[in-house]
């Protein structure tokens, strides 16, 4: 290790350190709402007994009855059990299920998730303002993004996030085989983002991925065009196929064992440290690391949703596009790029991979032939890179 890793290294301590303890304060000052879900294995029951009474028997909230049986008024919970024709066996699968659909909403901060909603897209339109002007910088860049992971995973929490949306989703239906219907309204919301401005809700709401970014930032040279020491762009193909391979391992593993790898090295916990393990604080600090030296790690080699919103953002309706009557083909942008994303943009050869709308390459092309605009992308001038 030179000086400069060592420079690198101690400032990402320091900037883990300051993340894990405010977002500590942050939670003790919300307070926690996590409930953990009850799974019952058998159930008193008995055909007499009102539905207030079998509430009372075990030991369940009458919210939880009114929802097993579709009920609304607590005046049903006077009715017999023998009012429904339900068997035993049936009931506790519809207990179960309300029981964890209870537990998930009971564990929901509704008036922080609302401001959280609200913020993000305040944040976002300001930041969509920002890039079409082009005042996102090479200098200010990083102070954007270490804004928004401060707000919306320092101040509001790690949940929600976009990640959770499906990952939570496929968890709680494996486990529980029930859908918790906010879940999939959140999820619309993000997928809007996506498709509204490519993928901007990764790109500058995300509380993970810009942390990820930030610190990428900081090791790269003023003009945020290279990394002071070496960064490297994985192909898209490889990232890619991990990202899918992880999440078809993940899903599998949830649907056949009932067990969910990523709640246990899940890095959106770095934002909620006291629920973190062991092997937590080992993936999370691997990721932290790595964030040096590759482009959002998380994002591009795990990310549930991360797969899902770039096979939505080639529908973005705002998307990064090249003006090549004004391109002087000197792949300056695609060299500033922290990916291999704008090089296939430019040159349209590959698969487009997930682009994050930094707007480096918006910052260094000389003759602005680069944009955050609407409409399709122009098709490549034959011969236009071929090389002289």
């Amino acid at each position: 290790m030179n000086q400069r890793h060592f420079a690198n290294l101690g400032i990402l301590i320091v900037v883990a350190a300051a993340v894990i303890f405010l977002s500590w304060l942050s939670m003790n000052i919300w307070g926690s709402n996590k409930v953990e879900t009850v799974q019952l294995i058998s159930l008193q029951y008995n055909k007499n007994l009102t539905l207030k009474q079998f509430a009372i028997e075990n030991k369940l909230p009458e919210k939880v009855v009114l929802r097993i049986f579709n009920l609304k008024n607590t005046e049903d919970l006077n009715k017999t059990l023998s009012d429904f024709p339900v068997n035993q066996e049936k009931l506790l699968t519809k207990t179960n299920e309300a029981l964890a659909i209870y537990a998930e909403s009971l564990s929901k901060n509704w008036i922080k998730i609302f401001v959280k909603f609200v913020l993000w897209f305040l944040f976002l339109a300001l930041i969509f303002v920002l890039i079409l002007k082009n005042k996102i910088t090479p200098k200010n860049r990083k102070w954007f993004y270490l804004v928004s992971f401060v707000l919306f995973g320092i101040i509001l929490g790690s949940d929600p996030s976009p990640m959770g949306t499906i990952k939570d989703a496929v968890t709680l239906y494996a486990m529980h085989h029930v859908l918790f219907i906010p879940r999939f309204i959140a999820l619309a919301v993000f997928l809007f983002m996506v498709v509204s401005v490519n993928k901007f809700i990764c790109a500058w709401g995300c509380q993970l991925g810009t942390l990820q970014d930030f610190i990428f930032r900081l090791n790269r040279n003023k003009r945020d065009t290279k990394g002071l020491v070496k960064q490297y762009k994985v192909p898209f193909a490889v990232s890619n196929s991990i990202r899918i391979g992880f999440f078809v391992l993940f899903t599998v593993i949830a649907f056949v064992w009932v067990f969910d790898i990523v709640e246990y090295i899940d890095p959106f916990k770095i934002f909620n440290p006291k629920v973190v393990n062991v092997a937590g604080w080992i993936f999370i600090g691997l990721i932290l690391i790595a964030s040096l030296f590759v482009y959002r790690p998380w994002c591009h080699f795990f990310c549930p949703f991360g797969l899902f919103g770039w096979l939505f953002e080639r529908f973005s309706f705002v998307k990064i596009k090249v003006k090549y009557s004004d391109c002087i083909a000197c792949d300056a942008c695609s060299k500033a790029c922290p990916s291999t994303v704008m090089d296939t943009i430019l040159k349209q050869n590959k698969t487009i991979p997930d682009c994050f709308a930094c707007g480096s390459c918006i910052s260094v092309c000389p003759t602005n032939a680069i944009s955050l605009s609407s409409g399709k992308r122009e098709k490549v001038p034959e011969g236009k890179f071929d090389k002289k």
